[in-house]
């Protein structure tokens, strides 16, 4: 269904977990633009809950699902934009609040003005993974192209895409549980790309394609990043250590905390 823009109401913005831990620039020039869009607006950094719901603990779940939908509410936000594909399912399950995806958002709001055709010079191409979580959801994954096109990069699409994309190796908690399993996972996915340039919308998803042998952005990072070209290295893997991940979350939810000073 299609979503509109109503610029009365109080819109909320959640990044999520993996993004603040790999990108906290990213999450904060996010939360800014987005500010200065819509006249009522709030920014919320908290986990939705999803691991513990994936793990069996649907008591704990249920609990923590209520905290974070009453700092909502204290707040006053009627829609909520979030950046996490786990966080989409995740509120159109449990939350009351009506959910868009940033990635249906800002086809609708445009990206801030000078950010068309950055790229246009690049010689880079990229292939695209789709998150798993969302592999039917095609609004929101014909809303990532759209940011490529508006940015001005090229891109192939894999046989692998939409409807038919293939995990990462990340999701399901298979991680922790297994972690040589999801190794192979992740090599398995970076063989079906059709480019060593992969483009993502999910930090976690980033962090398995490297693993598995890719070069991988976050689609955020051609937002708010430089312009990448052809034999660019790819962002280091910063989830890859718990006290950087950490440490770039407290950055998030500072630079957060100050956008609304």
């Amino acid at each position: 269904m299609a979503i509109t823009i109503d610029k009365n109401k109080r819109y909320g913005f959640m990044p999520g977990c993996s993004l603040p831990s790999y990108n906290p620039e990213a999450v904060i020039k996010t939360t800014e633009y987005l500010k200065s869009v819509f006249p009522k607006f709030s920014a919320v950094q908290k986990c939705c809950g999803k691991p513990t719901k994936a793990v069996g603990q649907y008591d704990l779940f249920k609990e923590r699902f209520a905290e974070l939908q009453k700092d909502m509410d204290d707040v006053g936000i009627e829609n909520m934009i979030v950046a996490c594909q786990s966080c989409k399912l995740t509120f159109d399950e449990a939350s009351k609040t009506p959910t868009f995806s940033l990635w249906e958002v800002l086809p609708l709001i445009g990206l801030p003005e000078g950010f068309k055709g950055k790229a246009k010079n690049s010689e880079i191409v990229f292939t695209i993974h789709d998150s798993c979580s969302t592999r039917n959801d095609r609004p929101l994954q014909d809303g990532i192209r759209w940011i490529l096109d508006e940015l001005g990069y090229k891109y192939i699409e894999s046989e692998y895409a939409f409807e038919k994309t293939r995990c990462c190796g990340f999701g399901g908690m298979v991680v922790p549980a297994n972690p040589e399993v999801a190794k192979k996972v992740m090599k398995r996915r970076v063989e079906t790309l059709d480019s060593e340039n992969v483009v993502v919308y999910c930090s976690a998803c980033r962090s398995s394609l490297l693993q598995g042998g890719a070069k991988s952005w976050h689609i955020l990072d051609l937002v708010w990043g430089p312009v990448v070209q052809a034999g660019d290295m790819a962002p280091v893997d910063v989830l890859a250590k718990p006290v950087n991940s950490w440490l770039n979350r407290y950055k998030s939810k500072a630079g957060i905390n100050k956008a609304f000073k």
